[in-house]
């Protein structure tokens, strides 16, 4: 399970750094997707199943979907990675991040954190979005199923 994590945490952190790296917003995109995959790994090795099917669905389908259909959608002109003014303040806000981040795992006492159970709540919300709002939850997806077709048929040339 260790060497699952982390090798998880390994593919997380490198599709990280590859979305900062590459100069093809497209490429950038799909190495989103793999950073939501791997996240959604840990999760799993984490014992937060819930999380991770939601992780999936959410930022690893939905999201990323979205994404890749507005990066479809634009002028090739306009999907390079250029350099930009703010790569310097990003560095260094980044790395303030990280070195806080760095601070809290090391600081926090890790053997008393997570000892409830999950499945309770997962099974609730589970009730909650099959019974009293499937229909809620359907007619938003015809919705937005909708809109992006709308979307697509206006930017359609032809």
């Amino acid at each position: 399970m260790v060497i699952a994590f982390w090798s998880l945490a390994a593919l997380t952190l490198g599709s990280a750094a590859m979305i900062i790296l590459v100069r093809n917003l497209l490429h950038a995109v799909l190495f989103l997707i793999l950073s939501f995959v791997g996240i959604a790994g840990l999760y799993i090795t984490l014992s937060a199943d819930f999380v991770a099917v939601v992780q999936v669905l959410i930022y690893a389908g939905a999201v990323a979907v979205l994404m890749i259909f507005a990066v479809m959608l634009t002028p090739l002109s306009s999907r390079d990675n250029a350099e930009g003014l703010l790569q310097l303040p990003a560095l260094l806000l980044s790395g303030l991040v990280a070195a806080a981040v760095t601070f809290v795992v090391l600081e926090t006492d890790w053997r008393e954190a997570g000892r409830e159970s999950f499945d309770s709540t997962a099974a609730a919300i589970g009730e909650a979005l099959l019974s009293p709002f499937v229909l809620p939850f359907e007619i938003a997806s015809v919705l937005l199923v909708a809109a992006m077709i709308g979307a697509i048929v206006l930017v359609r040339e032809e």
